[in-house]
C-alpha cells in the first residue's frame, strides 16, 4: 500500500487526474488480464534493462498485447547488447519489484537516471493503464495526464516504433 499511496500522493499534489480500481494480486500480464476493466484504456507492459555494462538503464513500455524480442529491441533502441536488470537494481532506482513495474515507478528515480522508451503505438489510445508500483491496483490515465506526469517526474523519455 505505501508504494501505491506514493504514486497517488504525487499524481494528486501536482494536480493530475487519473482513476484507479483494485484487484488481487497481478504479477503478469496474464494473470493480470482477468481483472482489467472494458474501459477504453490500453494496458501496458513494462520491462526494465540494463546496458552491457550496467551503466545505463531502460524502461521500456509497449503495448501488452504485443512481444519483444530483445535482440530486436537492442536494434530499434541502439544501446548496445541489454539484458533484464535484476531485482537489486530494479529496487535501487525505481524502488520496485518484479511483478510492479511500471513508468510510475520512476518517482522514486530523483537522479533521474532510467531512460524511458515508450511504443508510438500507444499514443493512438486515448488513456493508458499501469500498476501504481503495487500489482493488487491498476491505475488509468489519459493521454494529455500522463504526459504532464512525464514532465512532472523529470526523467527523460521517447516514443519509438518498437516493431
Amino acid at each position: 500500500m505505501e508504494r501505491r499511496n506514493k504514486v497517488f500522493d504525487f499524481l494528486r499534489e501536482r494536480g493530475i487526474e487519473y482513476s484507479f480500481y483494485e484487484h488481487p494480486e497481478a504479477p503478469t500480464i496474464e494473470i493480470a488480464r482477468e481483472y482489467w476493466r472494458a474501459d477504453g484504456s490500453k494496458h501496458c507492459k513494462n520491462l526494465f534493462f540494463r546496458n552491457h555494462k550496467g551503466n545505463r538503464h531502460y524502461l521500456v513500455v509497449f503495448d501488452s498485447e504485443r512481444s519483444l524480442a530483445i535482440h530486436d529491441l537492442e536494434h530499434r533502441l541502439h544501446q548496445g547488447k541489454l539484458s533484464f536488470a535484476s531485482e537489486q537494481r530494479m529496487e535501487r532506482y525505481l524502488g520496485l519489484r518484479p511483478g510492479s513495474v511500471s513508468p510510475f515507478g520512476l518517482i522514486n528515480d530523483a537522479e533521474c537516471h532510467v531512460h524511458l522508451f515508450l511504443d508510438k503505438t500507444l499514443l493512438d489510445y486515448p488513456s493508458l493503464s499501469f500498476h501504481p508500483n503495487d500489482n493488487r491496483a491498476t491505475v488509468v490515465i489519459s493521454q494529455t495526464e500522463f504526459a504532464r506526469y512525464l514532465e512532472e517526474v523529470g526523467n527523460t523519455y521517447e516514443y519509438l516504433e518498437l516493431y
